[in-house]
């Protein structure tokens, strides 16, 4: 598979660069996404929730009243929580909710949704970029000329560069990560994904180990 490299402002370069069909165009496997994306998201969890039980609860633990002849139901204690300010019955305790995915389910993951986005159109691939200064304008005037200001973008970098992406960091719908960091949950968040030319051949490496 083919795809025209584009400049900054959308413009074909005349050069095309060549999508791997086992990383861009396999059958995608919906439950390896499924089992990613909750990977990823559990792991933002912090699992510090807590509430108190009965014997955490400050207060008195005498009898509040007597056991027989008040018409009501018995009562041991103000802790009960049976009671307003009492103790709360199996409430949450501080856990930890992440869990262990398998290197091979997550780069299926991975390929299942760069599939996707060439199903639907929505991958791009630019030629290498570089900001001299991080400027808020110079992305957006990126995005301008790909069409995509009105989108969620993620751009996919071949290596860490500061000003591309103090550059993208102010705009609320445009995301900038190097090759080695995309996931599969930033992939299928994103309406467009752009990936620059040098981080085809990377992508393909670290998806195909």
């Amino acid at each position: 598979m083919e795809l025209a490299v584009i400049n900054q402002k959308g413009e074909d370069t005349g050069r095309k660069v060549q999508l791997s069909d086992e990383i861009f165009a396999i059958e995608p496997n919906d439950n390896a996404i499924y089992l990613d994306v909750k990977q990823y998201l559990a792991n933002q969890r912090q699992g510090t929730h807590k509430s108190k039980e009965r014997n955490e609860v400050a207060g008195s633990t005498k009898k509040i009243k007597k056991q027989k002849g008040t018409g009501g139901a018995r009562a041991g204690s103000l802790k009960s929580p049976l009671f307003r300010g009492g103790g709360r019955v199996f409430g949450p305790k501080p856990r930890d909710y992440s869990f262990k995915l398998n290197k091979k389910v997550k780069q299926l993951a991975r390929k299942s949704a760069l599939s996707y986005k060439v199903k639907d159109n929505s991958l791009s691939v630019l030629e290498n970029i570089s900001f001299d200064a991080p400027k808020t304008k110079n992305y957006l005037a990126l995005l301008n000329g790909l069409a995509l200001s009105d989108k969620k973008t993620l751009l996919v970098l071949p290596e860490d560069n500061k000003n591309v992406y103090l550059s993208s960091r102010n705009l609320p719908k445009a995301k900038v990560v190097t090759v080695n960091d995309v996931n599969t949950y930033q992939l299928l968040n994103a309406d467009h994904l752009v990936i620059c030319e040098d981080s085809v051949s990377k992508l393909e490496t670290i998806l195909s180990k």
